[in-house]
């Protein structure tokens, strides 16, 4: 992972994600630039110093003259046209993502013909906020990085990516498409939509159930802050996998509801959930230090580790 670790990097929106990338990019030296669709975010990010533009033809052709790595970083309603615009202007150059869906996008890269160098991508960072202002060259240090090890993974692309997160100071998982998108319905998804629906209890309250609100609403509901629209983009692209899990969770709540009128009794759902946060906190990463990427069998393998907690670190 060395020969291309600082090759440029074009980002296709400074959102907080994409701009957070653009930020930390530069931070560890990669030449960097960016696109925009809103004039307002464009100004704010050259102001700050940044090499941003509202021209997405120039933005492009730039980055197939530099033979950049193409970091799409919009919500997935504004990937399809991206795409258009990167087949005619830059199809060759080495492809990622940072959306919240990984399947979606891959079929979306192949329906345009540029699954040969695409290679998919989500950083498990974030916050309630959005746009330039919400920016952070530090969001993801120490977070956690998927980076696609679906079969056809181009060994050098796989590379340049995983040296680009590494590089902004996350830790790398290998996941297939349909893994991260079960996985991340359950840890990421259900929970902006449980966020949703006690924000809708404790507003139901009125004004003397919000004015006792303390720490367990307030955490329990930060995502809720987010935009509406953002909220729909992240969740409903993953919708099979998020109604298996709302599911499994309503089946959960049932229960607890039942047992509760029955028997005047929480404690099977708390024992469960005290279990639960208690295997979070006790989960254990290791580094994969023997897994290459072009060896044989790599992706296989790499897939393997990934399910199991292998990550790869900038120490690895």
């Amino acid at each position: 992972m060395t020969s291309d670790q600082k090759a440029p990097v074009c980002v296709l929106g400074a959102g907080l994600i994409g701009g957070s990338l653009l930020r930390a990019a530069a931070d560890a030296g990669y030449r960097a630039w960016g696109y925009n669709r809103s004039e307002a975010g464009v100004t704010a990010a050259v102001a700050d110093g940044f090499d941003v533009s509202a021209d997405l033809p120039a933005t492009l052709t730039r980055a197939a003259e530099a033979d950049a790595l193409i970091v799409i970083a919009v919500p997935m309603p504004a990937v399809d046209h991206l795409l258009g615009a990167i087949t005619t202007f830059a199809p060759d150059c080495a492809l990622t993502d940072v959306v919240s869906v990984k399947g979606p996008v891959a079929d979306a890269v192949r329906a345009h013909g540029l699954s040969r160098r695409y290679v998919g991508g989500h950083p498990m960072a974030g916050t309630s906020e959005s746009g330039w202002a919400a920016t952070n060259s530090d969001l993801f240090e120490s977070a956690v990085w998927a980076v696609g090890v679906d079969p056809g993974t181009h060994a050098l692309t796989w590379t340049r990516v995983t040296r680009l997160a590494l590089d902004c100071g996350a830790v790398v998982v290998p996941v297939t498409s349909e893994d991260h998108d079960r996985a991340v319905a359950r840890i990421s998804h259900l929970p902006h939509v449980l966020a949703e629906a006690l924000a809708v209890a404790g507003a139901s309250g009125g004004p003397l159930a919000l004015g006792l609100a303390a720490g367990s609403f307030r955490d329990g509901t930060r995502v809720a802050a987010t935009a509406p629209d953002l909220v729909r983009a992240i969740c409903e692209p993953n919708r099979d996998a998020l109604l298996s899990v709302l599911d499994d969770t309503l089946t959960v709540l049932g229960a607890a509801r039942d047992s509760l009128r029955a028997e005047g009794s929480l404690a099977d759902l708390i024992a469960a959930g005290h279990d639960g946060r208690t295997a979070y906190e006790d989960n254990e990463r290791w580094e994969i230090t023997d897994i290459r990427p072009g060896d044989h069998d790599w992706l296989e393998r790499m897939r393997e580790a990934g399910r199991r907690g292998g990550v790869y670190t900038a120490r690895a």
